[in-house]
């Protein structure tokens, strides 16, 4: 009780701190989950080991990494597996939070335009995509990474003429 009090009595600037420290706290522990499966990454063509985190909104985290094949279109990124496998594991697109991806390199990668795509289609407006590196972070909403994205009103395809 006595900590709520307290949080009310912050100032406009202090709870913006406050809620700052919450949200990179947040990318610190996605990003290290997304660290984590980037180790697990099947990439002997590139060399170039990704991982994504998907926190979700009960609080479980999903992760994905990269996966090449010697046919490099049939290769699938870190963060296509990360949606794809909650999807597989039965969540609700719709509860995922957040986005974190790793790579282990100088600067952060921004993700490909079929990621983009697949997270335009899974991620509810304003999601926050973290993309993290050994050195740097960049964050985008998914409207940012694909301003004008492929959309299909399946519904309207079905109904009849």
């Amino acid at each position: 009780m006595e900590r709520v009090a307290k949080k009310s009595k912050l100032s406009g600037r202090e709870q913006e701190c406050n809620s700052m420290s919450k949200s990179i706290s947040q990318i610190e522990f996605l990003r290290e989950h997304a660290k984590q499966a980037s180790q697990k990454a099947y990439a002997p063509y590139s060399q170039f080991h990704v991982g994504a985190a998907l926190l979700m909104r009960s609080g479980e985290v999903v992760t994905g990494c990269n996966v090449e094949n010697a046919s490099y279109g049939l290769s699938n990124c870190a963060e296509r597996t990360a949606v794809f496998n909650a999807v597989a594991q039965g969540y609700d697109p719709a509860d995922i939070a957040a986005v974190a991806i790793y790579t282990a390199t100088e600067k952060a990668c921004a993700p490909c335009g079929a990621c983009r795509q697949v997270l335009a289609e899974f991620l509810q407006p304003g999601t926050m995509i973290s993309s993290t590196s050994e050195r740097q972070l960049r964050q985008w909403s998914i409207e940012e990474l694909l301003p004008d994205g492929f959309e299909f009103d399946i519904e309207a395809y079905r109904k009849p003429l």
